[in-house]
């Protein structure tokens, strides 16, 4: 494709307008992309929208945006319980989709847009922008040059101390799907597959607690968020083995009596062991025995990556080339099949087999 690609935007609200559109609009000024249109149910808002970032169309319905012959593609970015239907919509109107993490609110509305991507013959990209960063690209260039050979565990944290959302429905179970599992766990647990070469998961076990979000006398520090309204867990933790034998532990959290926030991944290889630390740029490592002594190295002088700008940027490009996205449906759709067992094994005290290995 060498003219530049149409794009459309379904959910214009705070991802969209800090994130995206503002990577869109980067792509525009050097011809890549033209925004061609912005669409939300809230109307104040799609205008809005559209007067900052200079999109001359702004829409309610999705449906009448789609009609447009000068859309190529579609970023979704509404919230999880409304991934589905505009994502399926884009792909009968013959459009590619970039939607926002996770897939879906579930796996079964997952599978639908991933069916529904092969049926159409389009790109369909999950919003995984984590896979983008510097360091994560560092170390996955590592594991595909076999620095750490088999790996057979993954530790897996996304913890924060105090951080239940103030804003939007992330204290909603019946619109976000859970709690930090689904909003932060999801791009660690996500990374790590990655790092696993997506092993198949064959069985999950987990629990889940919610002990901080329906008091009202816990610090917030983003925000107060309304107690009353509070319906998912503020703390996960969780147990993946997988068909060849590997393992991960995932534990995540919005509030929990801890000494800082956590966002690493601990690698564990026969020829070698990694770290990836998202919040310290000096603690992404590789752990090695070499020449008979045992050796760290620190990655240095990587790239500020702007990981939102980066996925955009690789969506376009894939598009545009006519080659497979990164972070591709059927990615996304394994990492949702986990949270649901995950979520499903809380519920019921009991493992859940996902298939026999």
């Amino acid at each position: 494709m060498s003219n530049p690609v149409g794009i459309a935007m379904i959910g214009s609200g705070r991802v969209a307008q800090r994130q995206h559109l503002p990577s869109y609009q980067k792509l525009q000024a050097e011809g890549k992309v033209k925004i061609v249109a912005v669409c939300d149910i809230n109307e104040e808002t799609a205008r809005a929208a559209a007067s900052e970032f200079n999109i001359p169309h702004a829409f309610t319905d999705w449906n009448e945006m789609l009609r447009m012959t000068e859309i190529d593609a579609v970023d979704v970015c509404t919230p999880n319980y409304l991934h589905k239907q505009p994502v399926l919509d884009a792909f009968a109107a013959g459009k590619h989709v970039l939607v926002e993490k996770p897939i879906a609110i579930n796996a079964a509305e997952g599978a639908e847009m991933v069916a529904a991507a092969k049926a159409a013959g389009k790109q369909l990209q999950v919003g995984l922008n984590l896979r983008f960063g510097a360091a994560q690209q560092s170390i996955h260039r590592f594991i595909q040059d076999g620095k750490l050979g088999d790996i057979y565990y993954t530790r897996v944290h996304a913890l924060r101390r105090r951080g239940i959302p103030s804003w939007g429905v992330f204290t909603q179970k019946d619109k976000q799907g859970g709690g930090p599992l689904i909003d932060i766990g999801v791009h660690m647990l996500d990374l790590a597959l990655w790092f696993m070469g997506h092993p198949k998961p064959v069985s999950v076990s987990g629990a889940t607690y919610a002990k901080f979000g329906h008091r009202s006398d816990i610090l917030g520090l983003m925000g107060q968020w309304d107690p009353k309204t509070f319906s998912v867990e503020d703390f996960a933790v969780g147990f993946v083995r997988f068909e060849n034998g590997a393992t991960l532990t995932l534990e995540s959290s919005f509030a929990a009596n801890l000494e800082q926030n956590e966002m690493n991944i601990h690698l564990f290889g026969t020829e070698g062991g990694g770290l990836l630390d998202i919040y310290n740029a000096k603690g992404n490592k590789i752990f090695r025995e070499e020449s008979g002594t045992l050796t760290d190295t620190t990655l240095a002088y990587l790239t500020d990556a702007l990981t939102h700008e980066q996925e955009i940027r690789s969506f376009v490009q894939a598009i545009a080339d006519e080659t497979p996205v990164l972070a591709t449906g059927e990615q996304g759709l394994m990492v949702t099949q986990i949270l649901d067992a995950l979520y499903q094994s809380a519920d019921t005290g009991r493992e859940i087999i996902l298939a026999r290995s």
